[in-house]
This record gives structure tokens, C-alpha cells and sequence, in this order.
């Protein structure tokens, strides 16, 4: 009986220990029950093992999210904005009348432009950059040496000069922008002899008189059947209101009068060019142009070419101007 009683108490107290170290319920986590709970009076009942655990609704997830709502700005930096007409309101338009949606608003979902602050900022002014200083002299200088005057008979083309050679219009005088430019009875040449200028040449017809007497007696003799012959002048200046060289503070450039005339290249009838820049110096077409270069002194009163210095290394300058001395050519 003693040893019954005995073996009873020890398996009682070895057991003790073990029953009270065991947790009381499960701690795997819950599985959250759904659907979700659709009053906080409501309960869920999760199994855990051989104890039930009742949780209430309110110690759930939330059902609306805690992200704060997107913070109101300018959305150009990440979401392109359609461009859209801005139409102004009328005098007697009500400050929250309707709007049909436009631009960023359509993407929005409408709405009115006024009370959504940050959505029509644009990054930039719209104001336009200020002028530099001179632009619009510039400009107007531009404009004057490039349409020097008007025709004086429009649409009617014939000899000039006295000259039926000579093919152009004649036009009114011309005035220029600097005491002392201008052309008192200017034309704009076209073609002489046949001779087709690359650009038409506004000039006096004492230019326009030697061109064609260096024409008959120097360019068409000289180059000959070379390319076919002699098609076409390549000129690149004539009347302009400037300095020599357009350099401040320099003399009057006879260009100003209407008495000169830059010439780059002669073209020929199989397409083909003598370029003064590109064949000055070299080979027959070099020996052409020489040759072409010292035909021009005397019948104009200053010839230079490449070797007078910097400014003339493209082109030929011919010019009527008459000196005491004789004719200037370099």
C-alpha cells in the first residue's frame, strides 16, 4: 500500500515540471481568416491545438490602407502633359461653372484648371529670351545689301546699256545706308554675250561694259574649247554699302558705287568649273586664270586676285575706279 502510494507521488511530481513549461496555445501565427469580419461585433475562431482562441474584428488588417495619399504638385517631372487649348473665360462665365476636361485634367479625371494649384505650372517662362544688342540693325543692314533696290520696269527684261549683249533689268537709283553708297542708274545683269551669270550682278553699266569687253577679249579667246567652252561666270558680289574688305574705319569699297564686281569661277559647258581657290597656281587650269587675271588690267581699273592678299585668295576683284597712275593689278 505504501509502495503504491509511493510510485503515485513520485510519477506526479516528475510530471509536474513538464506540464508547466508547455505553452498554453500554438505560436505558429494565425492564419488570417477571410473573408474579412464585416462588423467589430463579429468573431473568428482560429483552432489552435486543444485551446480555442476568439479574436475580435478590430484586431485585424485594416481595410483601407495607411500609404499617405500622393502629395498635390507639379506632375510634369514624371507624367507628361498633353497640350491643350486654354480658353478664356467670359465676362459673365460663374467662377465654378463646368468644364470639359483638357490636357492633364482629361488624364485626371476633369475637373477645374483654378482649384487644382501645381497641375498647368510649367517649368520655364514662356517669355521669350531678351534681344542681343544690335540684332535688329543687323538685320536691317543685311536686308539692304541683299535687296539693294526695285525694279524699275517689272517683268520686262531686254538689252541694257545700249547693249542687246547686255541682258537684265534695269532698275530705280539706289540710296545707301553710309554717305556715299548708292547707284545712281543701277541694273541687275543677267547674261552677257550669252554668258550666264551664277548670280545676277547689280551694277552700273560701265561694269557691266568692261565684264563684257574682258569676256570677248581675254576669258572666251583663252579658254577656248576647254570643258566645251565658256558657259557661265560664278559670281559672288556686286553692289553692297560697305567699307574695302568691310573693315571699320577703311575707305569707301567701290562695290558701295556699283562699280565692282567679284568673280570665283568660270564655269564651262560640260559642267565642269576653273575655281580660282582650287586651280589658282596649278596645272593648265592655273596658267588659264593667270592668264585671265593679267587680261583684266587695263580694261578695269583695279584687278586683284589671290596673291594680293588674304581677302581676295577665292576670287578675282574688278573694278572700274580710275587712277592718275594707270590701272592696279595684284
Amino acid at each position: 500500500m505504501r509502495r503504491g502510494r509511493l510510485a503515485l507521488l513520485l510519477s506526479v511530481g516528475l510530471a509536474l515540471p513538464v506540464f508547466a513549461e508547455a505553452p498554453v496555445s500554438s505560436l505558429r501565427p494565425l492564419a488570417r481568416p477571410l473573408p474579412a469580419p464585416q462588423s467589430p461585433a463579429d468573431t473568428v475562431i482560429a483552432p489552435s491545438g486543444p485551446v480555442v482562441v476568439t479574436i475580435r474584428a478590430t484586431e485585424l488588417a485594416p481595410n483601407v490602407s495607411r500609404r499617405p495619399p500622393p502629395r498635390p504638385g507639379p506632375l510634369h517631372q514624371t507624367t507628361p502633359i498633353p497640350e491643350a487649348p486654354v480658353v478664356a473665360s467670359l465676362p459673365d462665365e460663374e467662377e465654378n461653372a463646368p468644364r470639359p476636361p483638357q490636357g492633364l485634367l482629361a488624364l485626371l479625371g476633369g475637373g477645374n484648371r483654378r482649384n487644382q494649384p501645381g497641375v498647368t505650372a510649367v517649368s520655364q517662362s514662356l517669355r521669350p529670351l531678351f534681344r542681343p544688342d544690335g540684332l535688329a540693325e543687323r538685320v536691317r543692314t543685311a536686308a539692304i545689301r541683299n535687296t539693294p533696290s526695285s525694279v524699275a520696269q517689272p517683268g520686262q527684261r531686254g538689252a541694257l546699256c545700249g547693249d542687246r549683249g547686255i541682258i537684265g533689268d534695269r532698275l530705280t537709283p539706289i540710296t545707301g545706308r553710309i554717305n556715299g553708297c548708292g547707284i545712281s542708274s543701277p541694273i541687275r545683269v543677267r547674261e552677257i554675250d550669252g554668258i550666264t551669270l551664277s548670280s545676277p550682278a547689280t551694277i552700273n553699266c560701265d561694269t557691266a561694259q568692261a565684264v563684257q569687253e574682258w569676256l570677248e577679249e581675254t576669258v572666251i579667246p583663252e579658254v577656248g574649247n576647254r570643258g566645251g567652252g565658256v558657259a557661265s561666270l560664278r559670281v559672288v558680289a556686286s553692289y553692297s554699302c560697305r567699307t574695302r574688305n568691310s573693315q571699320p574705319g577703311a575707305r569707301l569699297s567701290e562695290h558701295a558705287l556699283g562699280n565692282a564686281i567679284d568673280i570665283a569661277g568660270i564655269g564651262l559647258v560640260n559642267g565642269s568649273e576653273i575655281s580660282v581657290l582650287r586651280d589658282w597656281g596649278q596645272g593648265r587650269e592655273g596658267r588659264i586664270l593667270r592668264n585671265l587675271h593679267q587680261g583684266a588690267c587695263g580694261t578695269f581699273g583695279t584687278v586683284l586676285g589671290p596673291e594680293s592678299d588674304r581677302f581676295h585668295r577665292d576670287h578675282f576683284h574688278f573694278d572700274v575706279a580710275a587712277y592718275r597712275s594707270g590701272a592696279y593689278c595684284r
